[in-house]
């Protein structure tokens, strides 16, 4: 540090949690140009503003590691739901679910590709390289890192989503797999149980993700069963890993229905002895209920479900489906075929197996929170919060340095996020500044749209995005490539 220097930031005194899942340590932090210039003890430094951290955490900015907010960064680019939390980085084109490519504008999206956008405007990309061109022309608040979606590649490519695609249809998705990944695509993201993509066989997936192995990318994945099959599930995503050499992505791992209960006992005692013998890893979310479109098989089984939206009858979201039923005086089948399309929350899981993978070393902590929902669910705001206060201060399953490596440094080892996920000098200044003490989520499935408290700022790139409980205005997020390891 030369007398003359003035960084842009000067985070002072502050409990450093640096990411890796070392000791916290006390220092002051100094960014500089986008990046850390300099931790430590920075007595005699000066710069632009400086801020009082005494009291406070110091982590790297929070990744989440599943989402669907690749419209959101476009149509609400202050991503409130996300830096409200410390979220810094997303990853997009989740679940078999990208935006692009769409060489035909999709007017009316086929569940559950509506997630994204029911109206169709949104799927205006005829190329992947055409979408990420639109999030650098405007940056969101957050940076990037994008998969192309297998579901919306059969929905372009095939005139029968039913079926299981032919030579010649897999070899035009195949070919826009190799074309996206050379455009910025980190990977395929699949969603084998959803209807657009259940037909499709385990080599069809392995043909069109072929691209993959010679580009690195990652092959990401929405199961094809999460219930009384979830072991074959686990062997089919092990082998088309396997067989295309390339790391593979358990997407918001969890088993479900009564049946089930205890079950991922086995499933991670499974995956951990697959991790020995090629790269696998795992994301999870700290609820007990998932979230997705409205659907009848999804609904047979739940304990309950509250629908998200409907665009048929919007009147209802935020409504339990049985109340909806009774409302409307029909059976509750019924109620789901006059509400479509739409979306539900539904309580499938138990507790104790979303603590058992929560607290299992190597999952990573993704929201897959909807946010164009109407009444989302509460994983949307609340997810990283509740993972430091609830399930980490308040019932210990992990000290606060192994809560924030789950939520940083691992997650951005495993999706090759180089210069992320770790408070060091030289990294990108993602950085998040916390009251470890009462850092909590608010957001409930009563009223899920509420920011959590105990987040004091958030910078991205070295701008601060939230501070004093609300959005900047500022928009520095980048569009991240992978960098394999």
């Amino acid at each position: 540090m030369t007398r003359s220097e003035v960084f842009d930031y000067l985070i002072r005194g502050a409990e450093v949690v640096d990411g890796t899942g070392a000791p916290r340590y006390e220092a002051d932090i100094a960014i500089a140009g986008g990046r850390i210039a300099r931790i430590g003890d920075l007595s005699g430094a000066r710069a632009r503003e400086e801020i009082d951290a005494r009291g406070l955490t110091a982590t790297p900015g929070f990744i989440d590691a599943h989402t669907h907010d690749d419209r959101a960064m476009l149509s609400d680019g202050d991503m409130a739901p996300k830096v409200s939390q410390g979220v810094t980085t997303v990853i997009g084109g989740n679940c078999g679910i990208s935006l692009a490519p769409m060489p035909q504008p999709a007017r009316a999206p086929v569940p559950p590709l509506d997630l994204l956008d029911a109206g169709g405007q949104w799927f205006r990309y005829a190329r992947f390289a055409d979408y990420l061109d639109a999030l650098r022309a405007q940056p969101a608040a957050t940076n990037c890192a994008m998969l192309v979606g297998h579901t919306t590649l059969r929905v372009i490519e095939m005139d029968d989503v039913g079926r299981p695609a032919r030579a010649a249809e897999i070899a035009r998705m195949r070919a826009r797999v190799d074309e996206a990944l050379q455009e910025g695509a980190i990977g395929v993201s699949t969603g084998l149980a959803y209807a657009p993509s259940a037909a499709a066989t385990t080599e069809e997936v392995i043909e069109v993700c072929r691209p993959l192995s010679g580009r690195q990318g990652l092959y990401c994945t929405h199961m094809r069963d999460e219930g009384d099959s979830v072991m074959a599930s686990l062997e089919e995503t092990f082998r088309i890993g396997r067989e295309l050499g390339v790391p593979v992505v358990i997407s918001h791992h969890k088993v479900v229905g009564a049946a089930n209960r205890g079950r991922s006992a086995q499933t991670l005692a499974r995956i951990r002895e697959q991790m020995g013998r090629q790269p696998v890893c795992l994301d999870c979310y700290p609820y007990n209920a998932s979230s997705t479109i409205l659907s009848h098989d999804l609904v047979d089984g739940a304990a309950r479900v509250i629908v998200t939206w409907s665009k048929a009858m919007p009147q209802f979201a935020g409504r339990d489906l049985d109340e909806v039923a009774r409302e409307l005086g029909c059976p509750l089948a019924q109620a789901v075929d006059r509400l479509q399309p739409a979306g539900a929350i539904y309580f499938r899981m138990d507790e104790e197996d979303v603590r058992r993978i929560l607290r299992f070393d190597e999952t990573m902590i993704g929201s897959d929170g909807l946010p164009h929902d109407e009444k989302p669910h509460p994983r949307l705001w609340g997810t990283f919060p509740r993972v430091l206060g609830h399930y980490g201060r308040g019932l210990g399953l992990f000290a606060l340095e192994q809560a924030v490596h789950k939520m940083t440094g691992l997650t951005a080892a495993r999706f090759g996020l180089a210069g992320r996920g770790e408070l060091r000098e030289g990294a990108h200044a993602d950085v998040v500044l916390l009251d470890a003490g009462e850092v909590a989520d608010r957001a409930t499935f009563a009223q899920p749209v509420a920011p959590s408290i105990g987040i004091h700022a958030v910078w991205t790139n070295g701008q601060p995005v939230w501070r004093e409980g609300r959005s900047t205005g500022a928009r520095p997020g980048q569009v991240l490539r992978r960098v394999p390891r």
